[in-house]
């Protein structure tokens, strides 16, 4: 099976999976100010903290609010589960009233710990720091890589490719999180943001496995096209890196089912980006490379009408 000559099947792919948040993206900038959809963690709204007499679900908490009319407000459980912090849009005294009455009805009596309102400052001051940490360990990845592959020619095409691929990455969550907002109401919260740093992480370690053995086989197979060693390491690190990401699926895959309402969105996001991952590692990481080399020798008039040409490592 050769996966690098059929690299352009692998990018239209991945330009499917993203093409959904790009248009999401472009009509929520065009109705609505923004790019995403944003929850109150960025846009500020009402914390309220409650504590109850015994332990109690946070998802039945909850079920409340969306019942009284409020669009997927947050909720979870401290102190052994017998308080319950509530994050939902911002409400008047007579709403705050009637949710309290409404909470009484079906959970139970509680004692009030905290009320209070985020405002949309914070959150901005939020996503600022989010997207410049992105950015700076983006650049920080592609100068560690370069350095770490500088024994071979390019260093820096590795750290790029790198680079793209987590960017893809990052880009399927968001498309998937674009696409749960038209169908469940689903909202780019701080959970989301987590969840995407983590899949960046899993990303640059999946990839980094390849590179390191692409480089090895670099070395041993000097005479051969940079496609066919890059092939023959894809296929050498595919099974491990599969192996990896099915065992952390597998538990993900049993919180996302057992977890409750509260932990669903941030577990969905968690499966789609290491699935991403994976993929990208594979099929978008080292077909980058072979794809710029190959471009870099025909305009240089080092390569053949077949397209056959010396590899990086000659």
């Amino acid at each position: 099976m050769h996966i690098v000559e059929r690299r352009n099947w692998w990018f239209i792919i991945s330009l499917i999976a993203i093409i959904p948040g790009i248009i999401y993206m472009i009509w929520s900038l065009a109705t609505h100010g923004t790019l995403l959809p944003l929850s109150i963690d960025f846009t500020g709204g009402t914390v309220w903290d409650m504590r109850f007499q015994q332990a109690v679900e946070p998802g039945t908490v909850r079920q409340v609010f969306i019942e009284a009319g409020y669009d997927d407000p947050s909720a979870f459980t401290f102190e052994n589960g017998q308080a319950v912090e509530v994050k939902f849009k911002p409400v008047d005294p007579a709403s705050k009233e009637q949710l309290k009455q409404a909470i009484i009805t079906k959970v139970g009596t509680f004692e009030e710990l905290a009320y209070r309102s985020l405002g949309p400052t914070i959150g901005e001051e939020t996503a600022r720091a989010a997207v410049l940490a992105v950015a700076i360990a983006a650049v920080l990845i592609l100068l560690y890589i370069a350095w770490a592959f500088r024994q071979v020619p390019h260093p820096f095409r590795f750290g790029t490719a790198a680079v793209i691929a987590l960017i893809h990455d990052v880009l399927v969550v968001i498309s998937f999180i674009c696409i749960m907002n038209w169908i469940a109401g689903w909202e780019f919260d701080a959970l989301t943001l987590t969840a995407i740093l983590t899949v960046i992480g899993f990303s640059v370690t999946d990839t980094v496995v390849v590179f390191d053995r692409l480089r090895e086989n670099l070395r041993r197979h000097k005479g051969e096209s940079l496609s066919d060693i890059s092939n023959r390491s894809i296929l050498e690190t595919a099974t491990r890196s599969i192996a990896t990401q099915i065992t952390a699926l597998l538990v993900l895959t049993a919180l996302l089912v057992l977890g409750g309402a509260t932990l669903q969105q941030f577990v969905a996001t968690l499966i789609i980006g290491f699935i991403s991952g994976m993929y990208s590692s594979i099929f978008n990481a080292t077909p980058i490379l072979v794809a710029w080399d190959e471009k870099a020798l025909f305009h240089r008039g080092r390569v053949t009408s077949a397209g056959n040409g010396r590899p990086v490592a000659a």
